[in-house]
C-alpha cells in the first residue's frame, strides 16, 4: 500500500549536485576567476609604490595565495561539500564563524563579478570608439551578466567546460604579447632601463601596492567551491588548485615585465587606466597585437564573471541549505541540478554595484571580503589539525611544513589589513561595521533557525579533546 493510499503525502524528492568536473575544470575555474587581474586592476598597486613596489607586492602577495592554496587543498579535499571555506568552518569552528565566513565569500565573488561585468561593458565601449562610435557601456554590461547567469542556470558541467576554453585562450593571449614585444632585443622595444625608477614613495609605497598586489591572485580559493561537484576530491581540487596557482605567478610575472617595459608607471597607476595589458599592446603599434589583447582582456573579464557567479550561488545556497539563510535559496534545480535560486538572486546585486559603483571601489569592497577569508584559514588550520591529527581520519592531501604557511598567511593578512587602511580606511571601517551588524542579527535572530546537529556531513570520529 503506497503512502497516498492511506491518506500521508508522498516524500519530496531531494536533488543533489551532479558530480561530473575533473581537474581541468577546476583549473578553469580558479584560473578563469583570477585572470582577469593580469588584465586589470593590478595596476592601481603600481601608483601606490611604482614599477618596483608593484613586482614586490605582486611576489609578496604570491606567498600569501600560495599558502592559501596548501591550506585549502588539505581540507577541502577532506571537506568535499559545496560552500568551501564555509563547510569548512561549520565542520571546524562553529556557526558563527561559519556564518561570517559564508558572508566574506559571497560579497568577495559578487563584488568581483561587478567589477568584471563592468569592465567587460566599458571594452565594449572603448572598443566601438576606435571605430568611430560612441555608444554606452551600460546594456553591454547587462547583457553579458544575463548570459552568463543563463549558462550558470543550465548547468555547472557546461559552464566550467566554457571558462576552461575562453580563459586558455586568454593566457595564451598574454604569452603571445610577451613573445611579440622580443624580450630577447632590448631597447628595441622594450626600455626597463629608462622607464623603471627607485621606489618613489619609499617602502610605505610597497606596503600601500599590497593592497592591490592580491588581485593578481583573488578569487584562487574559489577552487574549493566545486568541492561537491568534482568526482575525486583527493585529486581534483589539490591538483587544479596548485596548476593553477603556478599558472598565475606566471602570468602575474609576465603581465609586470611586459607592461612595465613598454608603459611609464605614472600612467600605468593612474586610476583611470582600465586594462593596462591592452594599452601595452598600443603601445607596440602593432594591429595584430593590439587585437588579440583585445580580445583576451574581454575573454578574461567574461571568464572571471562566470567563475564568480558559480562561486557565490554555491556559497548562498549552502547557507541556505544548513538554514544559515532562508531554506528557499537551498533549492536546487530538478533538470539541472544547479542552485538556481541562488543564481538569480545575486544577479541583480551584482549588476547595481556594476552600474553605480567605481570599479577602484568594487575591487576594494571584493579585496576586503576575500582578506578577512584568509585570516580565517590560519586558525581553520590549526583548529584542524589540533582536532583531528594526521593518521586520524582519512585526508585527501596532505600540504608539508605546517604550521609556517598558516603562520606566514597569517602575517601577510595582517600588513596587507594595514595596507587596505592607508588608502581605503573608512571603506575598511564601514566593511567591518557590516559584518558585525551581520554577525549580532545571526546571533540574535537566525540561529535559531540552524539545524546544529544536521550540518556535521563527514563520517569522522569524535574530535580529539571533547
Amino acid at each position: 500500500m503506497t503512502d497516498l493510499a492511506i491518506g500521508r503525502p508522498a516524500p519530496q524528492q531531494e536533488f543533489n549536485l551532479l558530480k561530473v568536473l575533473g581537474p581541468v575544470h577546476v583549473w578553469g575555474l580558479g584560473v578563469g576567476i583570477v585572470l582577469v587581474g593580469e588584465f586589470m586592476g593590478w595596476n592601481y598597486g603600481v601608483g601606490k609604490g611604482g614599477a618596483w613596489g608593484a613586482l614586490i607586492a605582486c611576489f609578496v602577495s604570491g606567498l600569501l595565495y600560495t599558502c592559501v592554496a596548501m591550506i585549502d587543498s588539505e581540507i577541502t579535499s577532506t571537506v568535499a561539500a559545496a560552500g568551501g571555506q564555509y563547510a569548512q568552518a561549520k565542520h571546524n569552528i562553529g556557526p558563527l564563524m561559519a556564518f561570517n565566513v559564508g558572508l566574506f565569500m559571497v560579497l568577495t565573488y559578487t563584488m568581483l563579478n561587478a567589477s568584471d561585468v563592468q569592465v567587460a561593458g566599458q571594452l565594449i565601449q572603448l572598443g566601438a570608439q576606435q571605430l568611430g562610435h560612441d555608444i554606452p557601456w551600460q546594456p553591454f554590461t547587462i547583457l553579458c551578466l544575463a548570459v552568463l547567469t543563463w549558462l550558470n542556470y543550465r548547468g555547472v558541467f557546461a559552464t566550467l567546460t566554457v571558462n576552461f576554453v575562453i580563459t586558455a585562450i586568454a593566457f595564451l593571449t598574454i604569452i603571445i604579447l610577451f613573445v611579440g614585444v622580443r624580450p630577447w632585443t632590448p631597447a628595441v622595444m622594450m626600455f626597463h632601463k629608462d622607464l623603471l625608477t627607485d621606489l618613489p614613495y619609499g617602502w610605505i609605497g610597497v606596503i600601500a601596492s599590497l593592497h592591490f598586489g592580491i588581485w593578481y591572485y583573488l578569487g584562487i580559493e574559489g577552487t574549493c567551491q566545486a568541492a561537491e561537484e568534482v568526482r575525486s576530491p583527493g585529486r581534483a581540487l589539490p591538483l587544479g588548485t596548485m596548476c593553477g596557482m603556478i599558472t598565475l605567478l606566471i602570468a602575474a610575472a609576465l603581465t609586470w615585465y611586459v607592461a612595465c617595459g613598454l608603459m611609464p608607471w605614472e600612467f600605468i597607476g593612474w586610476d583611470n587606466e582600465l586594462a593596462p595589458l591592452y594599452d601595452a599592446a598600443r603601445a607596440t603599434g602593432s594591429p595584430t597585437l593590439i587585437g588579440i589583447l583585445f580580445i583576451g582582456t574581454l575573454l578574461s573579464a567574461i571568464a572571471s564573471a562566470n567563475g564568480c557567479i558559480n562561486d557565490a550561488a554555491r556559497a548562498w545556497f549552502s547557507m541556505g541549505r544548513d538554514r544559515y539563510l532562508p531554506a528557499w535559496f537551498g533549492a536546487v534545480h530538478p533538470k539541472y541540478r544547479t542552485p538556481y535560486r541562488s543564481i538569480l538572486f545575486l544577479t541583480p546585486i551584482a549588476a547595481l554595484f556594476a552600474l553605480y559603483i567605481p570599479l577602484a571601489q568594487i575591487i576594494t569592497f571584493s579585496i576586503l571580503s576575500g582578506l578577512l577569508n584568509y585570516t580565517f584559514m590560519p586558525i581553520n588550520m590549526w583548529a584542524f589539525r589540533r582536532k583531528w591529527p594526521i593518521g586520524s581520519i582519512r585526508r585527501g592531501f596532505e600540504h608539508p611544513f605546517h604550521p609556517f604557511p598558516a603562520v606566514t598567511l597569517l602575517i601577510l593578512c595582517i600588513v596587507t589589513f594595514f595596507a587596505v587602511y592607508l588608502g581605503y580606511g573608512r571603506q575598511l571601517l564601514a566593511m567591518m561595521a557590516f559584518y558585525i551588524i551581520a554577525s549580532l542579527w545571526f546571533a540574535f535572530y537566525r540561529y535559531r533557525y540552524v539545524r546544529r546537529g544536521a550540518q556535521f556531513t563527514m563520517p569522522w570520529p569524535k574530535p580529539q579533546g571533547y
